[in-house]
């Protein structure tokens, strides 16, 4: 039957959720805080400039596809991709190494840096597509509700890269500092260390090399976009400026939600706002999880963001560049061990009008820089302006090029802000990181235990944090809705 459907939050697993509740025939209404539709993955315009605010790097196109095909759609239905050439670069404090658009180039750059490694690339990279094909087939596209969800013929054979890491892969087989680097960087998007993911991760390296990395011209945002296009073609009614002040549980079931002083009657409630957030919505007594419970979890990393107008075009800068010119290992045990700021960050550094002109107004570029730094840190502009400082003066520095003297304008985000934007815990930027006891089953779960109608979706919940698992929640949370009702 039919249900009325209360959605909390626009982000990307909130839109998904939305679209595959529609297309089964329940009435849809989605309530957004902010004043923009998207989350974290809204937009800032500013004099011609267009920055992301929050994801910026488009990878597994195969999952954004597959949820457009859902629809009878295609992601072309939508936006414009572009793969990019090369996918990021990464500079070190001695050179710059270049990650090209096919295997084949990353390979000869590999082989450049280290003699041999061309050839346990390519095996490593084999079987990050054979555990890519298990994860999004037999792991990710599952609900969390058990154990047994992980036990197939696949993944029982490979049960021992779920005890072993990351790092414990890639070092057996890559000596090279950089390499070994290069290699570590993508799991920094499911939001732990290395040494801390289990070695069936290694997908990820796949989802880098194997798959590479494109652009949705006009930004991510356009990916939102579309996705609000299509929920609206289906029926879902948006509101924004709508922050739900309580969720309204009567008898153990769910009634709807307060927005502004006023209650909205739903049959089912569906949170894809922060986790945390959402069950302080409720009374004590209809809380799953505990503040010793969330404090007790390993959270994905927060993040320094900083938005800046430049006046000029810039030489060897790419779309993507990661600053690994400091000491990788040291920065994530300040983020993951101490909880303090790192002294010398690595950093991100993303320059989308190299490649996408309608990003920045002719001949001025487009600067997104991202420092990951740990959730729930001290917040100050004088932090923020220390930081800005140092990472200038190291691109500066690295690249031979003022950068300084050409900012138009800079804007900064960081732990205050994702508070008070997104009510995220401890003002993290990705959710909880999937670490071996926060994976599947683990994760805190998409059906409310004490509150008969209450869903959750996102990324503190299943799959897990990064923008395709989010697509990938909203699905999973809608199945579980209906199979439910």
């Amino acid at each position: 039957m039919p249900k009325k459907i209360v959605i909390l939050g626009s982000g990307f697993s909130s839109l998904a959720a939305a679209c595959y509740l529609a297309q089964a025939g329940h009435k849809v209404e989605l309530y957004e805080k902010n004043n923009t539709l998207g989350g974290r993955a809204r937009q800032l315009k500013r004099d011609g400039f267009t920055f992301d605010m929050g994801p910026s790097w488009y990878w597994m196109p195969d999952v954004f596809e597959n949820f457009f095909n859902d629809f009878g759609k295609k992601a072309s239905d939508y936006y414009t991709l572009e793969k990019l050439n090369p996918a990021y670069q990464v500079w070190f404090a001695d050179e710059i190494v270049t990650i090209g658009d096919t295997l084949e180039k990353i390979a000869a750059e590999f082989e450049r840096i280290e003699q041999g490694s061309s050839q346990k690339l390519q095996k490593f990279i084999d079987k990050a597509a054979v555990n890519y094909n298990i994860a999004i087939n037999d792991i990710v596209n599952k609900p969390g509700l058990s154990p047994f969800e992980l036990v197939t013929p696949e993944t029982a054979i490979r049960v021992n890269q779920f005890f072993k890491t990351i790092s414990d892969d890639v070092r057996r087989d890559f000596k090279n500092e950089k390499l070994v680097s290069i290699l570590e960087f993508p799991v920094l998007f499911l939001g732990a260390k290395p040494s801390k993911t289990p070695a069936f991760y290694r997908f990820m390296n796949y989802a880098d090399f194997g798959l590479g990395t494109w652009h949705p011209q006009g930004g991510m945002h356009e990916v939102i976009k579309g996705m609000i296009a299509l929920a609206q073609s289906l029926g879902v009614e948006m509101h924004t400026n709508s922050a739900v002040s309580k969720i309204v549980v009567k008898n153990g079931v769910s009634q709807g939600v307060e927005i502004n002083g006023s209650f909205r009657e739903s049959d089912i409630v569906l949170s894809g706002a922060d986790y945390h957030h959402t069950e302080t919505l409720l009374d004590k007594t209809h809380r799953q999880y505990s503040e010793d419970y969330w404090k007790k979890r390993t959270f994905a990393p927060s993040s320094l963001l900083f938005y800046v107008g430049f006046d000029k075009k810039f030489e060897k800068v790419a779309h993507h560049n990661l600053f690994f010119d400091t000491d990788f290992d040291e920065h994530a045990r300040t983020i993951y061990d101490q909880g303090v700021w790192p002294e010398e960050p690595l950093f991100y550094a993303n320059f989308p009008s190299v490649s996408d002109s309608s990003m920045a107004p002719e001949g001025k570029e487009n600067g997104f820089f991202l420092i990951p730094i740990a959730p729930g840190v001290e917040d100050t502009e004088a932090l923020r302006e220390q930081y800005f400082d140092i990472i200038m003066a190291r691109l500066e520095n690295l690249s031979g090029q003022n950068f300084t003297n050409h900012i138009l304008f800079k804007e900064s985000f960081c732990v205050n802000d994702f508070i008070s934007e997104y009510n995220s815990y401890k003002g993290n930027a990705y959710g909880m990181a999937n670490t071996l006891r926060q994976t599947a089953f683990l994760r805190p779960k998409l059906k409310s235990k004490k509150v008969k109608n209450l869903y959750f979706t996102g990324q503190l919940t299943v799959p897990g944090p990064g923008v395709p698992p989010s697509l990938i929640s909203g699905k999973l949370t809608a199945q579980l809705i209906n199979k439910n009702n």
